[in-house]
């Protein structure tokens, strides 16, 4: 009589997509880089943590919190602009046609744009240039074809 009391209804469950899992890949990095970018415009030092797996005293495997560096995504140009490039795995995200970086001033306009783009891509804006990106990088993991040597007897 316990589950008379439930609401019950007819539901499916909603997979992910693949568009889906690389959106949240890319999401998890825009979010280390705004904590970096923060850290570094009011002057501290931001430490990213990560889960690795190792063999305990007692032979079990544990997960332990360890560091990871993360590298900044922005630079300074010659004329003293901070510089800024939203990378996915090595690649930089073409965001315009011919236009792969964005151009600000300050620390704190680099955590708006940061934050900004962040945005963009958890809305989906950036779902082709990620698709983009990924196919690029996944040609470069492809075995190429092997030329038939031809051995004269």
């Amino acid at each position: 009589m316990q589950i008379a009391k439930l609401k019950l209804v007819s539901a499916v469950r909603q997979r992910r997509t693949v568009a889906d899992v690389r959106r949240d890949k890319l999401l998890g990095k825009l979010d280390e880089q705004i904590g970096l970018a923060s850290e570094q415009a009011e002057g501290k030092t931001f430490e990213s943590m990560r889960a690795r797996m190792k063999v305990g005293a007692d032979g079990q495997r544990v997960s332990e919190l360890v560091p990871a560096r993360v590298k900044q995504w922005w630079w300074k140009s010659g004329d003293g602009k901070l510089l800024l490039s939203i990378q996915y795995g090595a690649k930089a995200l073409e965001l315009a046609k011919g236009r792969n970086a964005v151009e600000v001033g300050t620390m704190q306009e680099l955590v708006e744009a940061l934050k900004s783009i962040r945005a963009a891509a958890g809305s989906g804006e950036l779902d082709g240039q990620i698709e983009a990106a990924s196919a690029s990088l996944r040609a470069a993991f492809k075995r190429k074809p092997t030329k038939a040597v031809s051995r004269a007897n």
